[in-house]
């Protein structure tokens, strides 16, 4: 094929142009995100909300907001409420504890700033971490009051730092934060002054590192979405505090290659089939005075069968009633939901079993304001992810749900994914689009669940897209994306009454955020037998691979357990649209495992990972001359990051009759180094299931150009694995392409790697399917 001549048109030249300097503004704009609002929460009446937003499209940095709206006026403003550069404008260079740094590597935050916070129950306090201090804020004085630095306030010493994951009371008069080794709560008084401090459940100074007050452990970060490791109480005078001992998980070291002279640093790491960090909780009474400053506490064991049920999951604490956890067995097969009583005794409230596993639903379990329960059902008989209320299903079948944001007086807000059946309709906004409303599209929504009530499903979003929300009173914060716009959408909601009738507001927050200059041509289809949805993105109307009667596929698959690619949100497909306009029909497929079709869908994988997804991704190569006649079968390529890296490796060593090269980025090759969590959830505890999804035996057969992408700071998917892989290949005499990036985690944000990783794939693509630099056969 020659290729086609660019067109004369200056709009063809500036799109060129864009998609020149894609990579690197990608870069430069943490993925288009800087300057976007985020991490929305409604608080007070729900006429008030607090979010973080850095000032500009390639300002990494995050400031505090506040969006105000005037029910009398269906006016809305933002104040600024603390900016980091003021509060730190002394400062050289932020101090971030490594310990925080972990945890922003297991949230994948990427940002600066300000990237957390908590607020008291009102929604007056705020407080929050910058540069290793801490800081209150009021949020009742519309930005009229500077922050105050509490630590400031009080006698230095190294016992009372670092202070991380900072939690107010929600009475406001308290400040707990953990260093790790021991709790320590600052009592703050009407003026935000520090007026006592008080060490709780230190650690006894001859205890080995290994020990771990008040956070939460790498296996709950990192896969249960569980980043907080105590909890206060609803009336401000009683804790839930994990502390764990990771001691008889594995010692994993790592290295900095590029400087010999940096020694190694050691870590533990829960390896799947070996041990995990042994969890406790401890029940805190605090003393205190009429002045509202602790000064002592007593604390007591929380009992459970931790031997059974070694996975702390989630804790929920809320009104009068007692705490609730959620245990997991260590194969996740079984789980109990424990009333915590306040001598550390537990009941059992309710327990589930599924032969593969138990999903954790974000937010469950729960309680109702009249103290009923909700928690997670995996209904295999419906194939519905649901909710239950004291044991019995309410939400309806056909509708996944894939978390809980709120409990209301008689409704939850979830956020919900509907999976088609018969006799299940769609109301309200979405009947319209209801074929559009599907596995694709992440929809909040809220159910029914009073007695004698309909369970219906009513609509809070009304585009398909990825939604999420907060809620409280009488606002709500809509946040998400969709085909439609290139940058999120966030929108304050506050309904009022006037008069005789109630009235909304709706106030939209600003965005700030750059935008790629380009509109994805993505289209969605079902492919094969097993009707996968799969996203195709082919090159734009202005690119010179417009009309090419024939392309080489290029496969962009994430393709596991878990996570979701082909969905309705603009952000999720601007790297395919780059890719397509170098010459590619990109085609994205979720195959079983990913999320968002049923129980039923995602456990097809169990014990058989490997054969599955690779199975599902050769099923979308073979039906895509169907729906895409230029699919030119002859040329196939795969690309993928974590996940989708292990898939694209196996591609070409597994299945070199469909794949004739691939570019895998950090690939999970041996599943034997990775966490225990995560792993044995999908392929249990019997070692052979794991050499049998491991791609190292497999190294011999590769007779395909492969390149291996990883980063030597990945402490989530070691570079272990794609050393593995290599020496296997080697061994077996196997050429391939290893590409080593020094101080690279799992997340790429640095700006040159990120750029040139994109080009260097290309090039690499390009050279093994045998294209010249404009896309044409050699």
């Amino acid at each position: 094929m020659k290729r086609p001549r660019l067109g004369a048109g200056v709009g063809s030249v500036f799109l060129m142009d864009i998609f020149e300097e894609y990579p690197a503004r990608k870069a430069r704009t943490l993925r288009f995100t800087c300057g976007a609002p985020r991490s929305a929460r409604v608080v007070g009446d729900g006429s008030r909300a607090l979010f973080l937003r850095s000032s500009g499209p390639e300002d990494l940095v995050c400031s505090l907001w506040l969006s105000l709206v005037d029910g009398n006026d269906g006016s809305g403003r933002e104040v600024l409420l603390a900016d980091p550069r003021i509060l730190l404008r002394n400062v050289a260079a932020e101090d971030i504890p490594d310990e925080e740094k972990a945890r922003r590597e297991r949230a994948r935050e990427g940002g600066e700033g300000i990237v957390s916070y908590d607020v008291d129950a009102v929604g007056v306090r705020v407080v929050f971490t910058l540069g290793g201090h801490l800081f209150m804020v009021d949020a009742q004085g519309g930005g009229e009051r500077q922050p105050m630095m509490l630590d400031s306030q009080i006698a230095a010493g190294a016992e009372w730092a670092p202070i991380l994951n900072p939690r107010i009371s929600p009475d406001g008069r308290h400040v707990l934060y953990t260093t790790g080794r021991r709790l320590v709560v600052l009592d703050v008084d009407d003026h935000m002054r520090v007026v006592g401090r008080c060490a709780v459940l230190p650690l006894p100074d001859d205890a080995p590192e290994t020990q771990v007050v008040g956070l939460a452990e790498f296996a709950a970060g990192e896969e249960m979405d569980r980043y907080d490791g105590f909890w206060w109480s609803p009336d401000s005078r009683h804790l839930l505090v994990e502390d764990f001992d990771s001691s008889k998980e594995p010692v994993w070291y790592t290295s900095a290659p590029a400087d010999p002279e940096t020694p190694q640093s050691a870590r533990r790491y829960p390896r799947a089939l070996t041990h995990n960090a042994v969890v406790h909780l401890t029940v805190v009474d605090l003393s205190i005075d009429g002045s509202d400053v602790v000064s002592g506490y007593e604390s007591r064991p929380v009992v459970w069968d931790a031997d059974e049920y070694e996975y702390l999951a989630a804790v929920n604490w809320t009104g009068t009633f007692d705490p609730v956890i959620l245990v997991q067995n260590r194969r996740q097969s079984r789980d109990q939901v424990r009333a915590v009583r306040s001598d550390g005794s537990t009941t059992l409230l309710e327990s589930h079993k599924n032969p593969q596993w138990l999903d954790l639903i974000p937010g469950t379990p729960a309680r109702t304001p009249d103290g009923r329960l909700i928690c997670a059902m995996n209904d295999m008989e419906s194939d519905t992810n649901r909710l239950t209320l004291d044991g019995v299903p309410f939400t309806p079948e056909g509708w996944q749900v894939r978390e809980l944001l709120d409990v209301g007086e008689s409704d939850v807000l979830v956020v919900v994914q509907r999976t088609t059946r018969e006799g299940v309709g769609v109301c309200g906004p979405w009947a319209g689009d209801a074929d559009r409303h599907d596995a694709r599209s992440m929809d909040v929504a809220t159910v029914d669940y009073a007695d004698g009530r309909p369970r219906t499903v009513l609509p809070v979003s009304s585009r398909p897209g990825v939604w999420t929300a907060s809620r409280h009173g009488d606002g709500m914060v809509l946040s998400g994306r969709d085909m439609e716009h290139p940058r999120s959408s966030m929108v304050h909601t506050f309904t009022h009454a006037r008069d005789s009738y109630t009235e909304s507001v709706h106030a939209p927050i600003a965005n700030h955020s750059a935008v790629p200059g380009f509109v994805p041509t993505t289209t969605f289809v079902r492919l094969g037998r097993h009707r996968l949805i799969a996203a195709i993105t082919r090159p734009s109307a202005d690119s010179p691979y417009a009309a090419a009667a024939s392309l080489p596929v290029l496969m962009h698959p994430y393709g596991g357990p878990g996570f979701q690619q082909a969905v309705f949100s603009q952000a999720y497909h601007w790297d395919s649209q780059w890719w397509a306009n170098q010459g590619f029909l990109v085609v994205t497929a979720d195959g079983r495992g990913t999320t968002g079709r049923g129980p039923l869908w995602d456990r097809e994988i169990v014990d058989d990972m490997k054969n599955i997804t690779l199975a599902d991704q050769i099923e979308a190569v073979r039906a895509l001359p169907e729906v895409a006649p230029e699919a030119d079968l002859n040329r196939v390529a795969m690309i993928g990051w974590s996940y989708g890296g292990f898939l694209s490796a196996l591609a070409v060593i597994d299945a070199p009759d469909v794949f004739h090269a691939a570019c895998a980025g950090a690939p999970p090759t041996d599943w034997t180094l990775y966490d225990t969590h995560y792993t044995e959830r999908y392929l249990g505890l019997d070692p052979d299931v794991y050499r049998r999804n491991s791609l190292i035996d497999d190294a011999s057969q590769l007779r395909r150009p492969l390149m291996l992408i990883h980063g030597f700071a990945d402490d989530n998917v070691t570079i272990a694995h794609s050393l593995r892989l290599s020496q296997a290949l080697m061994a077996a005499g196997r050429p391939h392409t290893f590409l080593p990036l020094i101080g690279i985690t799992h997340m790429t944000n640095d700006e040159t790697v990120a750029r040139n990783l994109l080009i260097l794939q290309r090039d690499f693509l390009r050279d093994a399917l045998g294209l010249d630099d404009g896309g044409n056969k050699r």
